[in-house]
């Protein structure tokens, strides 16, 4: 039986590692684990967060700490992008020890272990390009900033980098966005090397594979939504509106067997939080209807052609795309169309307050 995610299991032991990402490591990633149970409300969350995001920033002399802050109401909190280039923040080449060592624990303030390994494999396969290509790639050049006075509403943080982009965002009190979190994978299979074989994203694609292998002829003629994949996720940065209304096939529509994949699948991108923060993202999952979103696909069912695929919600989107570099490069992302960067409570937040 296909593992149900939206109900609580007994909590995963714990992994610690350190140093730079291992590939044993980071294959744990790409097996499916089920996540702990909410024990926390998402106030205390966000205490912790602040909590972690101050001993970061106490850490730092004045001259990083300086690189590091930026004003929350500037305009690149929302300047998003996973592509290479040069970025405002502090790099993790950049960090001392301590200073590493504590942006790793603000990563872990929002990320179970599986997220954070998903982040370690981003930047081990950035190690692999750079064996490949050059300097030109670095798993250093990835990005802390932290926008605003930790604790201070609102406020948030981000880590950016080649093929990452994970938004964090305090608005008010009780309200914490996680998205956009975008992750890429190139090469998408390590086809040599000490890595070979190593496939971060793998596990969100066979999950897709094995929902569209378990649909009758009808219901995967309804997912199907265009016979080439895109080429690219299609709510990459500013283009969210190009996706219009949901399509494919309602999960209303499928037995309780095939949309427990569907969550499964979810749970790849959901599942990489840390518990009170995933029951909170549960919760507004559950909240839009979950017979009312979609699963699509695109392009080839034939393993090792380009595809595309997503789920998409009222509010909720996951999509993934591989297609480039022969269909060996993968785009995936988890947007939330109407609470992205905080703006939902942070409108209410700004509504309150009218003399701002």
């Amino acid at each position: 039986m296909p593992h149900d995610g939206w109900h609580s299991h007994d909590e995963e032991p714990h992994h610690h590692h350190h140093g730079p990402p291992t590939r044993r490591a980071v294959l744990a990633a790409a097996t499916l684990l089920p996540f702990g149970t909410a024990s926390a409300q998402t106030a205390d969350a966000g205490q912790r967060i602040a909590d972690a995001a101050n001993r970061f920033l106490g850490t730092l002399d004045d001259s990083r700490r300086q690189k590091a802050l930026i004003a929350f109401e500037s305009d690149n909190r929302l300047d998003w992008h996973y592509i290479p280039r040069s970025r405002p923040g502090l790099s993790l080449g950049e960090m001392r020890p301590a200073p590493a060592e504590a942006a790793r624990a603000l990563f872990a303030s929002v990320l179970n272990d599986r997220g954070l390994e998903l982040l370690d494999g981003v930047r081990l396969l950035e190690g692999v390009l750079r064996e490949q290509q050059g300097s030109f790639r670095d798993p250093d050049r990835y990005y802390v900033s932290v926008f605003g006075a930790p604790g201070r509403f609102p406020w948030g943080w981000r880590f950016e980098g080649h093929h990452l982009s994970l938004n964090v965002t305090l608005p008010a009190a009780g309200h914490i966005a996680v998205t956009p979190f975008f992750a890429g994978a190139n090469p998408a299979t390590v086809r040599d090397g000490a890595n070979r074989g190593f496939r971060l994203l793998g596990a969100s694609e066979d999950l897709a594979r094995q929902i569209m292998a378990g649909l009758s002829a009808q219901q995967q003629q309804a997912a199907i939504i265009a016979n080439r994949s895109f080429g690219e996720i299609v709510a990459s940065p500013q283009r969210e509106r190009d996706l219009g209304q949901p399509r494919g096939l309602e999960l209303g529509r499928m037995d309780g067997a095939q949309r427990a994949l569907v969550e499964a699948l979810m749970d790849r991108f959901l599942g990489t939080l840390a518990p009170d923060l995933v029951a909170a993202q549960k919760k507004r999952v559950t909240d839009q209807g979950l017979a009312a979103f979609r699963f699509a696909w695109a392009g080839s069912l034939t393993p090792g052609e380009a595809h595309y695929f997503r789920v998409h919600g009222p509010a909720t989107l996951i999509e993934h795309d591989n297609t480039q570099n022969g269909a060996n490069h993968i785009h995936a992302v988890w947007r939330d169309l109407a609470a992205d960067f905080g703006r939902d409570a942070l409108a209410d937040h700004y509504r309150r307050q009218p003399h701002r």
